[in-house]
């Protein structure tokens, strides 16, 4: 199985990045999907909310420097298909030790590598720190594609510009020359304002068909959840919310299968087609009948 490594980011904090992170992974691996979520968080909240323990020596820490294997911190959670690498205030410290070390900004992409060998998941989520440090660095420079969640507030519009220019920076500084953006997620939607429709309206027009059809509304169950240590669809399946990430899955589980699809076509040689794709249009007969 080839797996596809997905990093969650945004420079701005309180967007719904990590519930978004926890919630969409459970989702998924709810649709049969088997995936890993990775924090590399040093608030280690995707951790927590997940109902394991901040524990000294379980996170990425040791795999950045060499000194652990990645796939020994892989721990199953309490749902079937997923499974999760926590992270732990310290890792914090690794934004100054990777600094030091060459290809610093490949250390997890090194890290991972076993993981991806195994290829036991289809998808692996990487919740990245809510800044643009070396953290967040790495783990985008081991991605395939870059998902993110965007609070509808005025705000939120600033940081627009950023997720091009950052992309367009790792690809210029070779450090992921085939990192995409797999999409925009809006989260904390609330239609009752016209702000969040502003909102709303600004990034269609800027991403276009990047912007997931599905909005995560504001929903207290969500905020709830992660002082549980449970995903939104274990703590209260039936909430507005735990509807919505659901609805997020199946719409991100349809985009895959499509865009899958078409860099499955492009790919294959002319002579490799099938004969419906290679023939020339049917002639119409001389008496236009079909």
């Amino acid at each position: 199985m080839r797996s596809r490594v997905i990093a969650l980011a945004n420079q701005k904090g309180g967007v719904g990045k990590t519930t978004t992170a926890v919630n969409l992974a459970a989702c998924l691996a709810g649709l049969s999907s088997r995936t890993l979520l990775i924090d590399i968080d040093p608030q280690a909240n995707a951790t927590s909310g997940l109902g394991f323990k901040k524990e000294h020596g379980r996170s990425v820490y040791g795999a950045l420097l060499g000194t652990t294997s990645l796939p020994d911190l892989i721990q199953p959670t309490s749902i079937d298909g997923l499974d999760l690498i926590p992270s732990e205030i310290d890792l914090a410290g690794a934004e100054v030790d990777i600094a030091r070390t060459e290809n610093y900004l490949h250390r997890f992409q090194h890290a991972l590598k076993p993981v991806l060998d195994e290829g036991r998941y289809e998808f692996i989520f990487v919740d990245c720190p809510p800044s643009l440090g070396m953290l967040t660095m790495n783990g985008l420079a081991a991605a395939h594609s870059m998902l993110v969640p965007l609070q509808c507030e005025y705000y939120a519009l600033e940081g627009l510009s950023v997720i091009n220019r950052l992309i367009a920076q790792l690809s210029d500084a070779n450090a992921n020359v085939d990192l995409e953006l797999e999409g925009v997620v809006i989260t904390m939607y609330d239609s009752r304002t016209n702000l969040a429709q502003q909102v709303v309206a600004e990034v269609r027009q800027h991403f276009g068909e990047k912007v997931y059809d599905t909005m995560i509304p504001r929903n207290i169950r969500l905020s709830e959840a992660p002082s549980h240590g449970q995903p939104i669809v274990m703590y209260d399946s039936g909430s507005t919310g735990a509807h919505a990430y659901r609805e997020l899955a199946s719409e991100f589980i349809l985009r895959r299968g499509t865009a899958d699809s078409t860099d499955a076509a492009e790919q294959r040689p002319a002579d490799a087609r099938t004969p419906v794709e290679t023939a020339s249009p049917q002639q119409p007969s001389p008496s236009g009948a079909a």
